[in-house]
């Protein structure tokens, strides 16, 4: 017989609040202080100003790199003040923005760059590893593609005819890269990470979801809280982004029907995605893998009891191969505790 009284707080518009001269924030349970590049961003959400929106550090910017790329997929004849302020680019008091800087050819900021690493059989052995930083977003990820290209496609003699392979789909790279680049936090002091593996491909990003932006819209439905606006209207001009909110979706698609699936692992400070091939001579699996997975092709969803019936396994020999199917990205887990049931990705 008691009374619950449920208060609800809306959010306020000018953000941060304090009290007693600190911000505080949720996570998970705990409230904690916020530093002071959540203070930062806490302040310019309450001004309704991006990041990318603030003066660049240079005033003196070159956009060769950028002037190309327009030519190609626009058809301008040349760049000039009055497109770089359509752009948003070049702001109306007359200065130049920090996505300008980052879309120039070169510029000051650090970390704003792409560190690529190809390992060899483990992560003990670099193959080759390269940093690209300081130089136009544009640079980066066509950069970036070239490595793509030169680790993951090849060709096989088919009838006579050369025809082109890929480990792992292309437009799921360049999606995943794309992602990364549009959506990264800049002010936090770390790279966009691209590691390379013989088996996947890891894109790691800095930064969480974009504040409004829950895990599960991020990852199911076609919502996109754009955390820079002109930068991903620029890749979208640019055709290296088709339509903002479907990024993730157009990654799934690429692997519709592939034994591995690509996996979306979420931080609060970093966002990573993962690759797998998707030749069965690189994932390589043994014959009880393949047992297991033809089961399940057919089966919606097994218990591990159910598996051990149906191949004839014991239950120690069936927990090994599915665990095995887990790291490979290919089965997932549905329930928890005894519940649990098996199914493809």
């Amino acid at each position: 017989n008691k009374e619950i009284v449920i208060l609800n707080v809306k959010k306020g518009k000018d953000t941060p609040y304090y009290y007693k001269g600190k911000a505080y924030r949720r996570s998970d349970t705990l409230t904690v202080e916020i530093d002071r590049f959540e203070l930062r961003r806490l302040a310019m959400q309450g001004m309704n100003i991006d990041y990318e929106s603030r003066i660049a550090s240079s005033q003196v910017l070159s956009f060769n790199t950028l002037e190309t790329r327009l030519k190609e997929e626009l058809g301008i004849k040349k760049i000039s003040l009055d497109i770089l302020k359509t752009l948003n680019l070049y702001n109306l008091d007359g200065y130049y923005n920090i996505a300008a800087e980052l879309l120039a050819d070169q510029n000051s900021i650090e970390f704003s760059g792409i560190d690529i690493v190809k390992y060899g059989k483990n992560t003990n052995t670099f193959l080759y590893r390269e940093n690209v930083n300081k130089k136009s977003l544009l640079i980066q990820f066509y950069r970036a593609i070239e490595l793509y290209e030169q680790y993951y496609c090849y060709e096989e003699i088919e009838e006579f005819n050369r025809v082109k392979k890929e480990l792992i789909p292309k437009e799921a790279f360049r999606e995943a890269l794309a992602n990364a680049m549009v959506h990264r936090v800049w002010d936090i002091n770390s790279f966009i990470q691209i590691a390379m593996y013989d088996d996947r491909i890891e894109i790691s990003s800095p930064g969480g979801l974009p504040h409004g932006l829950s895990e599960d819209e991020y990852l199911l439905e076609n919502i996109s809280v754009l955390r820079n606006p002109i930068i991903a209207s620029i890749f979208n001009k640019l055709h290296i982004i088709e339509k903002f909110g479907t990024g993730i979706t157009r990654i799934k698609e690429q692997y519709s029907g592939c034994i591995s699936k690509p996996s979306f692992s979420i931080s609060e400070n970093r966002i990573k995605i993962t690759l797998p091939v998707t030749d069965k001579r690189i994932l390589q699996l043994n014959d009880d893998e393949n047992s297991v997975y033809a089961l399940l092709k057919n089966k919606t969803l097994l218990s591990r009891n159910e598996i051990d019936i149906k191949l004839g396994f014991d239950k120690s020999k069936t927990i090994r191969i599915l665990n095995s199917l887990i790291t490979k990205n290919i089965i997932d887990k549905d329930g928890k505790g005894l519940a649990v049931k098996y199914k493809l990705k």
